[in-house]
Protein backbone atom coordinates (compact mmCIF):
# COMPACT_ATOMS: atom_id res chain seq x y z
CA UNK A 1 0.00 0.00 0.00
CA UNK A 2 1.33 3.44 -0.90
CA UNK A 3 -0.35 6.82 -1.12
CA UNK A 4 -3.60 5.34 0.15
CA UNK A 5 -4.04 2.98 -2.80
CA UNK A 6 -3.46 -0.56 -3.93
CA UNK A 7 -3.28 -1.97 -7.44
CA UNK A 8 -5.11 -5.03 -8.74
CA UNK A 9 -5.18 -6.63 -12.16
CA UNK A 10 -7.94 -5.53 -14.52
CA UNK A 11 -10.76 -8.05 -15.14
CA UNK A 12 -13.63 -8.28 -17.59
CA UNK A 13 -15.86 -6.97 -14.78
CA UNK A 14 -14.21 -3.54 -15.06
CA UNK A 15 -16.21 -2.41 -18.11
CA UNK A 16 -17.87 0.50 -16.21
CA UNK A 17 -14.38 1.82 -15.39
CA UNK A 18 -13.27 1.53 -19.02
CA UNK A 19 -16.38 3.37 -20.15
CA UNK A 20 -15.87 6.10 -17.51
CA UNK A 21 -12.32 6.60 -18.74
CA UNK A 22 -12.48 6.13 -22.49
CA UNK A 23 -15.94 7.53 -23.28
CA UNK A 24 -15.73 10.71 -21.20
CA UNK A 25 -14.87 13.90 -23.13
CA UNK A 26 -13.02 15.43 -20.16
CA UNK A 27 -10.97 12.30 -19.48
CA UNK A 28 -9.99 12.00 -23.14
CA UNK A 29 -9.55 15.72 -23.90
CA UNK A 30 -5.74 15.49 -24.15
CA UNK A 31 -5.97 12.24 -26.14
CA UNK A 32 -8.06 13.37 -29.09
CA UNK A 33 -11.52 13.02 -27.60
CA UNK A 34 -13.78 10.26 -26.30
CA UNK A 35 -14.12 6.85 -27.85
CA UNK A 36 -17.42 5.13 -28.62
CA UNK A 37 -18.60 2.39 -26.25
CA UNK A 38 -18.61 -0.03 -29.17
CA UNK A 39 -15.45 -2.10 -29.04
CA UNK A 40 -14.53 -1.30 -25.42
CA UNK A 41 -15.71 -4.68 -24.10
CA UNK A 42 -13.44 -6.39 -26.62
CA UNK A 43 -10.52 -4.13 -25.68
CA UNK A 44 -11.12 -4.92 -22.00
CA UNK A 45 -11.25 -8.68 -22.70
CA UNK A 46 -7.92 -8.44 -24.52
CA UNK A 47 -6.35 -6.29 -21.77
CA UNK A 48 -7.58 -8.67 -19.05
CA UNK A 49 -6.25 -11.70 -20.96
CA UNK A 50 -2.81 -10.18 -21.65
CA UNK A 51 -2.58 -9.05 -18.02
CA UNK A 52 -3.52 -12.52 -16.74
CA UNK A 53 -0.79 -13.92 -19.02
CA UNK A 54 1.67 -11.29 -17.69
CA UNK A 55 2.29 -9.98 -21.22
CA UNK A 56 1.06 -6.54 -20.15
CA UNK A 57 0.16 -5.00 -16.84
CA UNK A 58 -3.19 -3.25 -16.79
CA UNK A 59 -3.96 -2.49 -13.18
CA UNK A 60 -6.91 -0.85 -11.47
CA UNK A 61 -6.12 1.83 -8.89
CA UNK A 62 -8.11 1.03 -5.73
CA UNK A 63 -8.44 3.73 -3.03
CA UNK A 64 -7.67 2.50 0.46
CA UNK A 65 -10.67 4.35 1.89
CA UNK A 66 -13.09 2.76 -0.63
CA UNK A 67 -11.88 -0.75 -1.57
CA UNK A 68 -14.91 -1.41 -3.80
CA UNK A 69 -14.18 1.66 -5.95
CA UNK A 70 -11.88 2.12 -8.92
CA UNK A 71 -9.99 5.43 -9.15
CA UNK A 72 -8.45 4.71 -12.56
CA UNK A 73 -5.81 2.57 -14.21
CA UNK A 74 -2.06 2.35 -14.61
CA UNK A 75 -0.65 0.17 -17.37
CA UNK A 76 2.69 -1.02 -18.71
CA UNK A 77 2.96 -2.64 -22.12
CA UNK A 78 5.36 -3.13 -24.99
CA UNK A 79 4.77 -1.87 -28.52
CA UNK A 80 6.94 -1.31 -31.55
CA UNK A 81 8.25 2.03 -32.63
CA UNK A 82 10.30 2.16 -35.83
CA UNK A 83 10.75 -1.61 -35.60
CA UNK A 84 12.13 -1.56 -32.05
CA UNK A 85 10.31 -2.66 -28.87
CA UNK A 86 9.37 0.16 -26.51
CA UNK A 87 8.05 -0.35 -22.97
CA UNK A 88 5.46 2.29 -22.12
CA UNK A 89 3.62 3.29 -18.97
CA UNK A 90 0.35 5.17 -19.01
CA UNK A 91 -2.25 6.13 -16.44
CA UNK A 92 -5.76 7.54 -16.21
CA UNK A 93 -7.30 8.84 -12.98
CA UNK A 94 -11.02 9.59 -12.75
CA UNK A 95 -11.95 13.22 -11.91
CA UNK A 96 -13.12 12.62 -8.29
CA UNK A 97 -9.67 11.22 -7.49
CA UNK A 98 -7.50 13.73 -9.36
CA UNK A 99 -5.30 16.18 -7.47
CA UNK A 100 -4.92 13.86 -4.47
CA UNK A 101 -1.64 12.15 -5.37
CA UNK A 102 -3.39 8.91 -6.27
CA UNK A 103 -2.05 8.79 -9.83
CA UNK A 104 1.51 9.44 -8.72
CA UNK A 105 1.23 6.77 -6.00
CA UNK A 106 -0.11 4.28 -8.57
CA UNK A 107 2.66 4.98 -11.06
CA UNK A 108 5.26 4.71 -8.29
CA UNK A 109 3.81 1.34 -7.18
CA UNK A 110 3.85 0.03 -10.76
CA UNK A 111 7.45 1.20 -11.29
CA UNK A 112 8.54 -0.27 -7.95
CA UNK A 113 6.93 -3.61 -8.83
CA UNK A 114 8.63 -3.61 -12.25
CA UNK A 115 11.98 -2.78 -10.65
CA UNK A 116 11.55 -5.44 -7.94
CA UNK A 117 10.66 -8.08 -10.54
CA UNK A 118 13.45 -7.02 -12.91
CA UNK A 119 10.81 -6.43 -15.57
CA UNK A 120 10.47 -3.90 -18.39
CA UNK A 121 13.94 -2.30 -18.06
CA UNK A 122 13.65 1.02 -19.87
CA UNK A 123 10.20 2.58 -19.46
CA UNK A 124 8.84 5.42 -21.60
CA UNK A 125 5.94 7.77 -20.98
CA UNK A 126 4.38 9.89 -23.71
CA UNK A 127 2.01 12.40 -22.10
CA UNK A 128 0.51 15.03 -24.40
CA UNK A 129 2.31 18.37 -24.11
CA UNK A 130 -1.00 19.86 -22.91
CA UNK A 131 -1.17 17.57 -19.86
CA UNK A 132 0.81 19.53 -17.28
CA UNK A 133 0.02 17.16 -14.40
CA UNK A 134 1.27 14.04 -16.20
CA UNK A 135 4.40 15.79 -17.42
CA UNK A 136 5.05 17.09 -13.91
CA UNK A 137 4.58 13.61 -12.53
CA UNK A 138 7.15 12.19 -14.97
CA UNK A 139 9.66 14.78 -13.85
CA UNK A 140 9.00 14.24 -10.14
CA UNK A 141 9.30 10.45 -10.47
CA UNK A 142 12.76 10.68 -12.02
CA UNK A 143 11.97 10.28 -15.71
CA UNK A 144 14.36 12.11 -18.05
CA UNK A 145 12.85 14.40 -20.66
CA UNK A 146 14.00 13.33 -24.13
CA UNK A 147 12.07 15.43 -26.64
CA UNK A 148 8.73 16.71 -27.85
CA UNK A 149 7.30 15.03 -30.95
CA UNK A 150 4.20 14.02 -32.87
CA UNK A 151 2.55 10.64 -32.37
CA UNK A 152 -0.51 8.82 -33.57
CA UNK A 153 -2.73 7.57 -30.76
CA UNK A 154 -5.69 5.49 -31.88
CA UNK A 155 -5.26 7.02 -35.33
CA UNK A 156 -5.40 10.53 -33.86
CA UNK A 157 -2.46 12.95 -34.10
CA UNK A 158 -1.01 14.06 -30.76
CA UNK A 159 1.91 16.29 -29.77
CA UNK A 160 3.61 14.53 -26.86
CA UNK A 161 6.61 14.79 -24.62
CA UNK A 162 8.90 11.78 -24.53
CA UNK A 163 10.10 10.77 -21.06
CA UNK A 164 12.34 7.81 -20.20
CA UNK A 165 13.27 6.00 -16.98
CA UNK A 166 15.80 3.17 -16.75
CA UNK A 167 14.49 0.87 -14.02
CA UNK A 168 17.75 -1.06 -14.02
CA UNK A 169 19.66 1.89 -12.60
CA UNK A 170 17.23 4.14 -10.72
CA UNK A 171 15.10 4.30 -7.62
CA UNK A 172 11.98 6.40 -7.24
Amino acid sequence: MAGGITLRDITVDDLPLYEAIHCDPAMMADLGGPLPKEGLAEKLEKDAATTAASETWVMVIVPEDDPDAAAGTVSIWTHEEHGDPVNEIGWMVLPPYQGRGIGKAAVRLALDRARDEGRWGMIHAFPPVTNERSNGMCKSLGFSFIEERDFKFRDRPLRCNVWRLDLRSSAS
